[in-house]
């Protein structure tokens, strides 16, 4: 019942081994099970016990861990701003212990990280577009990491302040409330939805 943010701009390369040359063949690969895409939010998609394919680390004590994250990126083409953002879960690094017993409180309650994830995307879409109208392309990175850390230290406040709340969804009175908190939210923020 926990969930765990990735900030943005990461940027990295792929390491590809060389091909095997004449004569030789490459080492027999492990079975390794395809990584599942990421789920990209959408009002009309929940969340399923499925959803959460990574298996539980040992000596945690939760009963489930959504793994979402705010992806941005930011752009200038011929010195003008665009960005995309998109709220994500990410199915292979998310974890439900003991998906025979899970409620569906508990999956409501990881659904709700989720959607709090996408509350903030949306606050970052806001805040972007206010951005833009200033945005000078010559020194676009410094500012666009500023506009976005801000909003990043914020979801991950609220999201702490979700779990403490809520006792990770335990607490069924305070769940109810942050449900319906976050439903309204969203219907404010709808301006800023995809």
């Amino acid at each position: 019942m926990n969930s765990f943010f990735f900030p943005l701009l990461l940027l990295g390369g792929f390491v590809q081994a060389p091909a095997p040359g004449p004569g030789r063949q490459a080492p027999a690969a492990k079975a390794v099970a395809a990584a599942a895409p990421v789920i990209t939010w959408s009002a009309e998609r929940r969340l399923t016990l499925a959803d959460f394919q990574a298996r539980a680390p040992l000596g945690n004590p939760l009963s489930a861990s959504t793994s979402s994250n705010i992806k941005a990126d930011a752009a200038c083409k011929d010195y003008v701003f665009s960005s995309t953002v998109a709220a994500t879960f990410d199915p292979n690094t998310s974890w439900v212990r003991n998906p025979q017993k899970a409620s569906e409180a508990l999956l409501r309650h990881e659904q709700l990280h989720f959607d709090i994830t996408e509350m903030y995307t949306r606050i970052m879409r806001q805040r972007l577009q206010l951005f833009a109208a200033r945005a000078n392309c010559e020194k676009l990175q410094p500012g666009f990491n500023n506009t976005t850390k801000l909003v990043y230290a914020d979801w991950d406040r609220e999201q702490n302040r979700y779990d403490m709340e809520t006792n990770h969804g335990l607490n069924a009175v305070r769940q109810a409330a942050w449900e319906k908190q976050t439903a309204a939210k969203l219907e404010m923020l709808k301006p800023f939805a995809q």
